[in-house]
């Protein structure tokens, strides 16, 4: 039945009882009311008004239940879909057409992030080959001239020119090492797995980090897959090594029921209790969205922080 059928047939109820009532009981009212039949309509108006309500409480109950389940929907966390059982029809009608704008926001929002994704990718290699071609040659040139400039100058000049050198140098290697994190040729070049290896053999040199490998990667994914994939755990890295103080951390990348997982967990000091999250937990949740993946982040089971990132593949492993 209908929500409008429902409240109806409460209310008509209440109505046949009070009509019945009148009918078959001896109450009479007369004019001027008296006393006790004024207590007797002041109490017929109180119990029909309960008994309407109790009977509308059960009517209306499912519209409650699709108002909580409608505010319990996080957009960070998709999937879910309301599902009212026992309900009429209209009720169930409003939950359909919750769940398919849902489906359609959501859809929506993944394919105008992977363009965006996608665009800022194609930015960031853009970036990364003039930082290489034009500010690399002009820093390697540089240094070219310091080294013949030295060899022809005096002894105090040559140890100024030197230092410049080793500034200029300096540079170059940070002018490369911002190239290879803008976008990563190795990604490109190799594949995911190798591109982690990198990764995790540029961590184990930071700070005597001992970096486990777990890689188990049979086949290929798609090139949204690797990159998201690729920038969560490069984010993870950083975030051990800039703030967890660890000295133990973990990365695994293997199938799991049709889907890729990837799991980064540290031995260090864990996420912090009054602000466990940041711009870059909240960066990796958007890419995992990007691609239908589910990112969670929660302490590790002996201390520490685990990143986890779950990836539904199309047709599981290939």
């Amino acid at each position: 039945m209908s929500l409008f059928t429902r409240v109806l047939l409460a209310n008509g109820a209440v109505l046949a009882i009070v009509t019945l009532l009148l009918l078959f009981s001896p109450i009479e009212i007369s004019y001027p009311v008296t006393n006790s039949q004024a207590v007797i309509l002041v109490t017929g108006f109180l119990v029909s008004v309960l008994l309407n309500m109790l009977l509308l409480r059960g009517v209306i109950a499912p519209l409650r239940r699709l108002t909580a389940t409608m505010r319990s929907v996080e957009p960070m966390q998709p999937g879910r879909r309301l599902s009212i059982r026992g309900t009429d029809t209209d009720v169930a009608a409003l939950s359909t057409a919750f769940n398919e704008m849902l489906d359609r926001l959501e859809h929506e929002r993944r394919e105008s992030g992977r363009q965006a994704l996608l665009a800022q990718e194609a930015e960031r290699q853009r970036i990364a080959r003039e930082l290489h071609d034009q500010v690399g040659q002009v820093l390697t040139g540089v240094v070219l001239e310091l080294e013949h400039a030295a060899r022809r100058a005096g002894e105090h000049d040559a140890s100024q020119l030197a230092a410049a050198r080793e500034a200029v140098r300096r540079s170059l290697d940070d002018v490369r090492r911002i190239a290879r994190e803008l976008r990563p040729e190795v990604l490109d070049d190799l594949g995911l797995q190798s591109a982690l290896r990198s990764l995790c053999t540029a961590a184990a040199a930071h700070d005597e980090l001992h970096v486990e490998r777990e890689l188990e990667l049979d086949g290929a994914v798609s090139p949204e897959v690797e990159l998201v994939v690729y920038r969560v755990a490069q984010e993870s890295l950083t975030n051990v090594m800039r703030h967890a103080g660890a000295s133990e951390v973990l990365v695994a990348l293997h199938h799991v029921d049709g889907g890729l997982r990837l799991v980064v967990r540290d031995d260090g000091r864990g996420l912090p209790a009054d602000d466990p999250g940041g711009a870059g937990i909240a960066g990796m949740h958007e890419r995992a969205l990007h691609i239908g993946g589910r990112l969670t982040v929660s302490s590790g089971p002996a201390g520490g922080t685990e990143v986890r990132l779950d990836v539904p593949l199309p047709e599981g492993p290939v």
